[in-house]
């Protein structure tokens, strides 16, 4: 954990700002403007970029890793630059669970691995990378989004540790649980040999 210097109210202020901007469902917002249906009812009906990559729009889905990356890499740096490391890893985490359960949809959203990878690039950026390439290594070997997800976030506390950034460990570990708790129908599938492929419709 980081030194924690701010107030608890403080903190909650960043925690509500993080998670609101976290919130913002950009895969479906995307895909209404390019008149691309429901999100909701397309593949597996979640508003991540690999569902909106089911629409057939490669650049919709382009747009909506950037976007949902963003969101959390901006809720780390804007806490970070204005109040400091406490209430950047209080901001990230909330943009991160915002995603994956926004009150603009009754709490039903995305797994968050896109905006958990641009928090922890905003955070730590060497940790950032490196999960980043573990995904790639993985997605390239099982072209399978959900399990490249899983081993980047189990990644996580490695190379934190590693890398020399135990002060985010527990985030990490967070983080780690919640994307194993929002992935669990995949690993279901995974285990039985269903789980559909990147670009596969479900």
């Amino acid at each position: 954990m980081p030194e924690i210097t701010h107030t608890l109210p403080i903190l909650l202020i960043w925690a509500a700002l993080g998670y609101l901007l976290g919130s913002i469902p950009f895969g479906m917002v995307i895909t209404k403007i390019l008149g691309l249906g429901n999100l909701r009812d397309i593949g597996s009906g979640n508003i991540g970029a690999t569902n909106v990559l089911r629409t057939g729009s490669k650049p919709a889905a382009a747009a909506t890793l950037v976007l949902d990356g963003g969101k959390g890499a901006v809720a780390v740096l804007i806490a970070r630059a204005v109040a400091g490391e406490d209430a950047a890893q209080i901001a990230g985490f909330m943009a991160f669970l915002g995603h994956c359960y926004p009150v603009w949809l009754g709490f039903k959203g995305g797994k968050g691995v896109a905006t958990f990878l641009g928090l922890i690039l905003a955070l730590a950026w060497p940790v950032g990378i490196a999960c980043c390439l573990t995904w790639l290594v993985t997605a390239a070997i099982s072209r399978i989004s959900s399990l490249s997800a899983l081993v980047a976030a189990s990644s996580a506390t490695f190379w934190m540790l590693i890398l020399g950034y135990g002060s985010s460990f527990i985030m990490g570990i967070a983080i780690t649980v919640l994307v194993f708790w929002r992935h669990r129908e995949n690993i279901m599938r995974i285990r039985a040999g269903t789980e559909p492929k990147i670009g596969q419709k479900s």
